[in-house]
């Protein structure tokens, strides 16, 4: 009986690859190549779940305080959300802009006419008395949306000039261009910063929020939710959800379940749908309350 013959191994794909445009590497190349395929797809693979699947964040605020803790390590689930919306109650991840400053401005453009200066800050950290349009900019989509709704017109911008304590707010009205789409058409170069926030999704667009009495209203009724829960609302920056406030279509009011000693909707307005990022689904720090949270197999929302 004849021997079965080893069939031979094939070479990695890299390694046919390169051969086809006539290099023949030797077996150290090749192993080599290999090497750098796998490396290549283990990198393309943690992207993908990274940016489409799942995301790992950690919180260093009190803002969530007693559901996440400073310090607590969680991922947040983003693939479920192609197949469905965020409701009230849920905790959500978005992305914030938490500083914006401006770096230059075009001679002669708009912007220049007007009298904004580098420097200026359109978002400062903490501080919700600046802004575009008589509001607080919490994302650059909601930038762009007031500024296209301003086309052919006059945009009031609210800075802060110099740098706090010492700094200063200044009022100035900007002629935006009927084709302007961001604030390049008006002649401003700038940097600015987004993080990722995880605070408590209230209402979505279309609903009505009010607090009142220590207790959270939408559309006249405390949700399910909210019950034994207390909201505060007495710093006079507040200026959303302090009375009867609608959210926009397209958009979430969140608040941080620590509300003496968070930075939320109460201040600085209202998240675009397309700032969302997603939900925690799974806590991994500390150890001590290792699993699922948020709602997620059967876990306390809470």
């Amino acid at each position: 009986m004849r021997p079965r013959r080893k069939r031979k191994r094939r070479p990695p794909p890299i390694v046919r690859l390169v051969q086809r445009f006539g290099w023949y590497p030797g077996p150290v190349a090749a192993y080599l190549l290999g090497w750098v395929e796998a490396i290549v797809e283990a990198v393309i693979i943690a992207l993908l779940i990274i940016n489409f699947v799942t995301v790992h964040m950690y919180v260093p605020s009190e803002s969530m305080i007693p559901t996440i803790k400073p310090g607590d390590r969680f991922f947040v689930d983003r693939i479920s959300y192609y197949f469905r919306d965020p409701v009230p109650g849920d905790v959500v991840v978005f992305w914030h802009l938490e500083s914006l400053r401006i770096t230059g401005v075009a001679e002669g453009s708009p912007a220049d006419v007007a009298g904004l200066e580098p420097g200026d800050w359109l978002v400062y950290p903490g501080d919700p008395t600046i802004g575009v349009g008589g509001e607080p900019i919490p994302h650059l989509l909601v930038l762009k949306e007031r500024i296209v709704g301003h086309r052919g017109g006059e945009l009031s911008f609210t800075v802060l000039r110099g740098e706090p304590p010492l700094a200063r707010r200044v009022e100035v009205s900007v002629a935006v261009p009927p084709d302007a789409d961001d604030l390049a058409d008006l002649g401003i170069r700038y940097r600015s910063r987004s993080a990722r926030y995880v605070k408590r999704l209230i209402a979505v667009g279309g609903q009505t929020v009010e607090i009142k009495g220590g207790k959270v209203y939408v559309d006249g009724e405390v949700p399910d939710f909210a019950v034994g829960h207390t909201y505060w609302a007495g710093d006079p920056r507040m200026r959303y959800g302090v009375s009867p406030t609608e959210v926009p279509e397209g958009h979430f009011f969140v608040l941080g379940d620590n509300t003496m000693n968070s930075y939320d909707s109460r201040y600085w307005g209202f998240v675009p749908e397309r700032a969302f990022i997603g939900e925690p689904y799974f806590r991994i720090w500390p150890f001590s309350r290792f699993g699922p949270m948020n709602g997620y197999f059967g876990s306390s929302k809470w």
